[in-house]
């Protein structure tokens, strides 16, 4: 029996991030930034171990929530704004060998700032190393954006432009249509699978013969600045790309939805309450999800509120916007089945919008749990969805505005 050679994924990040403070455990999407890249390694045939390499405790706890190990912390030495990759993993491979014997015989290097992922990716790359015992390395690669046979350098002196690069055969590359140029890659951030001895002996990152895993460049994500954080959160939510998730599966909206239900506390509102000295409450709300609530239900959708809040300002609010509300109960999932029973509607064209523990069972019975940007961290990882919106500013609004543009688009 052929015993399987030993592959260890290593998540390098370091807690001292400047353009995104905190980024490896900012939530992305719902989930912490590195929580992807542990993903991508933990669900991974060929992966046989998965450590993360950091300086911050507080990353480390986080990374162990998510199923890596971190059996050392990173020396300050080496999580430095200048610190390569190089001595990050030869600390990395040492400290193993010397402290567990353990020496691995391939190591991937899986970087949080490239999130998004296609399934099978990482045993590709593991792959095609074992398939070529002359190869020291394996590096993710897409097709560039730019040709650099386009692209100049303008000499000091004379202030003349000169081109980057030549083409035997082509005179003029920066004149010549794109199509008889080489092809030519750009590497990306998603995987890296390397020989330990290239990093041991040869005092590398890649060796000298590099091939190439090839990846559609819509999964093309390097996170540096707030920005890029949001187009990118927006891309992994919207862009419908089929990617290795730290929850393993996504429901999407359903086609036809027929119901919303919503929590009320933390949903409609901001999970505020003001109490006077009579013992009065009150709470904000914003007009713009009424108006999305009031949309929706012109479109033939019904709105339903589901509380275990029994102060009268639940029912008020609810009257207000003219949608049935069910209070009082800790049973949510409960009472949801017994009213799509008492109304004939097929929970797979359900949606429940939630923000704490309590709205979790509605997830199971529901085509799609949704969450608000805010809610709880055991309900952002479970959720199908997760709003950049926060509870009481908008989100129901931006859920509404959702299942509206899908429907027109089936129309």
């Amino acid at each position: 029996m052929v015993t399987p050679p030993e592959v260890l994924a290593i998540i390098p990040a370091r807690g001292g991030s400047k353009g995104i403070p905190r980024k490896n455990i900012r939530l992305f999407a719902g989930y912490p930034l590195i929580a992807y890249s542990i993903a991508a390694a933990r669900q991974a045939e060929r992966v046989t171990r998965v450590i993360v390499s950091t300086d911050d405790e507080e990353i480390a706890v986080t990374a162990r929530q998510f199923g890596a190990e971190t059996p050392f912390l990173r020396p300050a030495e080496f999580a430095q704004d200048n610190t390569l990759d190089l001595p990050v993993f030869r600390h990395a491979l040492e400290w193993l060998a010397q402290s567990e014997g353990y020496r691995p015989e391939v190591v991937v290097q899986l970087r949080p700032t490239s999130p998004i992922r296609p399934p099978g990716l990482v045993d590709e790359a593991i792959r095609i190393l074992l398939g070529h015992p002359e190869a020291d390395s394996v590096r993710g690669v897409v097709p560039a954006g730019q040709n650099p046979h386009k692209m100049w350098w303008i000499d000091s002196q004379s202030g003349w432009m000169k081109p980057l690069l030549q083409v035997e055969g082509i005179p003029e590359p920066y004149n010549a249509p794109r199509q008889v140029l080489p092809p030519v890659y750009w590497q990306t951030g998603h995987i890296d699978a390397i020989r330990p001895a290239v990093i041991l002996e040869k005092n590398s990152m890649s060796g000298d013969v590099i091939l190439p895993v090839m990846i559609d460049p819509r999964y093309t994500v390097d996170i540096d600045t707030p920005y890029d954080w949001l187009r990118y959160e927006w891309l992994v939510v919207n862009g419908g790309l089929e990617l290795v998730h730290p929850s393993n599966r996504k429901r999407p909206l359903p086609k036809d939805v027929r119901l919303l239900a919503l929590d009320f506390d933390g949903v409609l509102t901001d999970n505020r309450v003001w109490v006077d000295q009579d013992g009065r409450e009150a709470i904000a709300a914003s007009r713009g999800d009424s108006m999305g609530i009031r949309l929706l239900r012109e479109s033939g959708v019904e709105v339903i509120v589901i509380s275990t809040e029994v102060n009268p300002v639940v029912q008020a609010r609810c009257r207000k916007m003219n949608i049935p509300a069910i209070t009082g109960t800790w049973d949510k999932a409960g009472v949801l089945e017994a009213y799509l029973k008492e109304r004939n509607i097929d929970s797979q064209n359900v949606v429940f919008l939630g923000n704490d523990v309590n709205d979790l069972p509605c997830f199971s019975i529901v085509a799609c749990g949704v969450a608000v940007a805010d809610a709880e961290p055991e309900v952002l990882r479970q959720a199908d969805l997760v709003l950049t919106q926060r509870g009481g500013y908008g989100a129901v609004r931006e859920l509404c505005n959702k299942i509206l543009l899908q429907k027109a688009a089936r129309q």
